[in-house]
């Protein structure tokens, strides 16, 4: 994770559902495929109402003719409720391979919000202001990450984004599945809340022996003549329930 996001602004409004973000004819590509990771780029926030894309004035497209999978801006502005809609993994990526590092909006969609950090594919902050109306597509921003301070450098306006909290170290990581490496310590003891389990003193109580069925031959007692050979031979021995036991 980069200590500072710099880069353009995308402006979107509240409510943009996965669908915009990537739309569901794309989702059979697959990002773990290069080529097609890239084409997640190229149709990234294509559902998106052209009236609607690059606030205030809309009408702006998010890539421009240089480059049609990665686009030129690096931060997404948005509203309320950003990434509603289905739980598709795809609308991160699809963000990410456009090129955007952060997407800064008033709050989530939960299952957007978590798919962003497990993935470790963006960071989405929160702002505790509505800056989709007060930064406008294509304004130079910066973003301290460890501070959370963002940084309008086309107007000198600064804002402080609401802090990343417990999920911090998980997007420093690249998501939950590094985390554990990168916070193991040489001596086996986990980094922050964790703490080794110490060994319990003294000799311990050994396990209570597992109970197993009586074995009861099959030609006297319960379940006589049930397992028969070929030649009318008595199988060995039976359990309880009429079944024969294995081995």
């Amino acid at each position: 994770m980069r200590d500072i996001i710099e880069g353009k602004a995308f402006v979107l409004g509240d409510n943009i559902d996965t669908d915009q973000i990537i739309p569901a004819q794309y989702l059979t590509l697959n990002p773990a495929i290069p080529e097609e990771y890239r084409m997640f780029g190229k149709y990234a926030l294509s559902g998106v109402p052209v009236a609607q894309g690059g606030l205030p004035k809309g009408h702006i497209p998010f890539h421009d003719s240089s480059d049609e999978f990665v686009s030129p801006y690096r931060i997404v502005v948005a509203g309320r409720n950003f990434g509603c809609g289905s739980s598709r993994e795809h609308a991160p990526i699809a963000l990410a391979a456009a090129g955007i590092e952060a997407v800064v909006a008033e709050f989530y969609a939960r299952i957007f919000f978590r798919n962003a950090v497990n993935g470790g594919y963006l960071i989405p902050f929160e702002s505790a202001e509505r800056l989709c109306e007060r930064i406008c597509t294509g304004d130079l921003l910066r973003i301290d990450v460890a501070s959370c301070q963002l940084v309008n450098q086309t107007t000198g306006e600064q804002w402080s984004l609401r802090p990343l909290g417990e999920v911090a170290p998980i997007i420093a990581a690249g998501g939950p599945v590094r985390l554990p490496a990168r916070l193991l310590r040489s001596n086996g003891v986990w980094a922050g809340r964790c703490r080794k389990t110490p060994e319990p003193a003294g000799p311990q109580p050994l396990s209570p022996p597992v109970k197993r069925y009586n074995r009861l031959p099959v030609s006297s007692g319960f379940g006589a003549g049930r397992g028969v050979s070929g030649q009318g031979e008595p199988s060995p021995s039976i359990d309880r329930r009429g079944l024969p036991f294995a081995g």
